[in-house]
């Protein structure tokens, strides 16, 4: 880091809400928002957004006639784009800077799109500007009337914090002063759960499933950071998040970004990472940078609920921090796997327990000692192939 950058807001929409108090009453509550879905006349279970806030993107896809042909994902990208600058009170005539990423991107759309073309043989007018992945920022970019730089990218699922990234260079650059970053994935469709079922990490649904339950009304299908279970896990979330960083310390800050770290490993498999993610130790070693690592209080850890990727990711944190390991956390059991929005959602989380003094336990997960103090959080994700990156937060 060559300059102190200000988070000055987020916004988000996903199965835990799109509003800021809303969202954080639902992480306080012990228990999950999946919910059952029907996939090729079977049943699994996704982390989808509820009926209120699908009408939310329902009515910002009927509010322009333009828009009413965008993927879902660009729409959820518009949405909580609105709502960070808006916070931010930031103004067109700013010309921030636009970075937008997706694993996915146009899911929904392409597979339309693509079954047409396999039914009739010919190609809707839109299929091509509608699908590609530099469709989310354009769009996002065009709904807030700036001229700044836009970029779109896909780095699988730590898309999101690579976004990040891209902030902070052009900002340390001196080429912009405010930059506006996020991840977009609307995933849930039929033929994407079917790729994740084909790898075998998708939670499976049936009555020999071993669920634990804080209460008989409680169960939980995804367990993230359940480093005893014996089968995996994962389960699919649709949503995006967004931030806007500021250059230097400004008074509206809700926190600091102290480090930024990312590393990639040499591919084994295309999904495998180390036992011991070598790249996660490099990511989390360099958002240190000066840092003693005694002075981190938490970890929202990407933890996919794989067997694998828990644990992995579980030694790699043991190898950096050794006897003194930050208090753990993730999302993924409350909200799904967002793919390439899953970091910043993440993020969002290592916001609130800045601003609220409270971490958020994982209730399968072993007990440990709560922090007396919370002043430095790290924000962890990775994709398939070990592309990880790692943010180091700290308060204002």
């Amino acid at each position: 880091m060559i300059q102190p950058i200000s988070i000055t807001s987020i916004a988000s929409i996903s199965a835990l809400g799109s509003t800021q108090k809303e969202i954080w009453q639902n992480y306080l509550v012990n228990k999950h928002f999946l919910v059952e879905k029907k996939v090729h006349y079977k049943t699994v279970f996704v982390g989808q957004l509820s009926e209120e806030n699908q009408q939310k993107i329902t009515l910002l896809r009927k509010s322009d006639s333009k828009y009413r042909n965008l993927d879902d994902a660009v729409l959820f990208a518009i949405f909580v784009a609105r709502e960070a600058v808006k916070n931010s009170n930031w103004k067109s005539e700013n010309n921030f800077g636009i970075n937008f990423g997706s694993s996915r991107g146009a899911t929904s759309l392409f597979e339309k799109y693509h079954q047409e073309f396999l039914e009739t043989q010919k190609s809707s007018t839109l299929s091509s500007p509608t699908t590609t992945l530099g469709n989310i920022s354009s769009w996002v970019a065009h709904d807030l009337q700036t001229s700044g730089p836009e970029i779109s990218h896909s780095v699988t699922c730590s898309t999101a914090l690579h976004s990040l990234l891209n902030g902070v260079a052009w900002i340390n650059s001196g080429m912009s002063e405010k930059f506006l970053v996020g991840g977009s994935e609307a995933s849930l469709t039929n033929f994407t759960i079917a790729q994740m079922q084909a790898l075998k990490v998708y939670a499976k649904h049936n009555a020999e499933l071993d669920l634990v339950s804080v209460n008989t009304k409680n169960q939980f299908p995804c367990k993230s950071f359940d480093l005893k279970k014996k089968q995996n896990t994962m389960v699919l979330g649709e949503g995006a998040a967004a931030i806007c960083l500021e250059k230097g310390i400004v008074k509206n800050a809700l926190a600091m970004i102290a480090g930024v770290g990312f590393a990639t490993e040499v591919l084994v498999h295309n999904t495998s990472i180390s036992a011991d993610a070598k790249c996660f130790q490099k990511s989390m070693k360099m958002a240190l940078g000066q840092i003693s690592k005694e002075e981190i209080d938490v970890i929202v850890m990407h933890a996919p609920g794989t067997i694998k990727g828990d644990q992995s990711e579980v030694n790699a944190i043991k190898k950096v921090f050794d006897n003194k390991k930050p208090f753990l956390t993730t999302t993924k059991w409350k909200l799904g796997h967002t793919f390439g929005a899953s970091g910043m959602l993440s993020l969002e989380l290592g916001l609130f327990m800045l601003q609220h003094q409270q971490v958020i336990e994982v209730p399968f997960a072993v007990k440990q000692t709560h922090p007396k103090k919370i002043k430095n959080v790290i924000i962890n994700a990775v994709g398939f192939g070990g592309n990880a990156v790692s943010i180091l937060l700290t308060a204002n």
